[in-house]
């Protein structure tokens, strides 16, 4: 259990403590500290790769630890903000659907490509795919409570934000889809009975 690991694994834990205060409607700005925690969460991820990489510490428990930590972050947030409604529906659930669905046949790929000892490493567009979501979803946070708050209703910087994270969802559902067909594209062989 590395640092690197150790990072990831606090990842995985801080999820149900910004589900609470995202949750807990009582607890005053609830919304800014559960946005505040998943911010927290999202940096150890830019760390424990980083610190892996340089100082050679990279561990198959790293790798299972890191991609399962980076789903369960933001998927939890992502229908967190869809079931409120911050992300009215269609829109969230579609979303929603598309981000988990992907994320699902990932797995399954590498699932399928461990079965023949064939590791599949994150690439360009799944890495970028995240930082999106990451960005979409951490702006809807945002606004879940300034919603919560009724600031800025009808101003032209509430707009603007609005604007920006429903940009920023879309860019992260097509990087979503265009990183699953390649991992398809690129390691559909190990479907091949041999």
């Amino acid at each position: 259990m590395n640092l690197p690991n150790k990072l990831s694994l606090s990842r995985i834990i801080l999820v149900p403590f910004f589900a609470f205060f995202y949750l807990a409607a009582f607890i005053p700005y609830g919304k800014f500290i559960a946005l505040a925690i998943f911010i927290i969460a999202s940096i150890t991820d830019a760390f424990d790769g980083h610190y892996a990489r340089k100082y050679n510490l990279t561990t198959n428990l790293g790798k299972f630890l890191d991609s399962i930590a980076d789903k369960i972050l933001v998927n939890t947030a992502l229908l967190l903000v869809v079931a409120d409604l911050t992300i009215p529906a269609p829109y969230g659930i579609i979303a929603a659907i598309i981000i988990i669905a992907r994320d699902l046949i990932v797995d399954g790929l590498r699932q399928a490509a461990a079965a023949k000892n064939v590791i599949i490493a994150a690439d360009w567009w799944g890495k970028v795919k995240a930082n999106f979501q990451i960005f979409a979803v951490g702006g809807f946070m945002l606004l879940a409570q300034i919603y919560a708050e009724g600031w800025g209703t009808g101003s032209g910087l509430l707009l603007a934000l609005e604007i920006l994270c429903y940009v920023l969802l879309g860019v992260s559902v097509l990087l979503t889809i265009i990183s699953c067909i390649n991992y398809l594209v690129k390691n559909g062989t190990v479907f091949k009975e041999s």
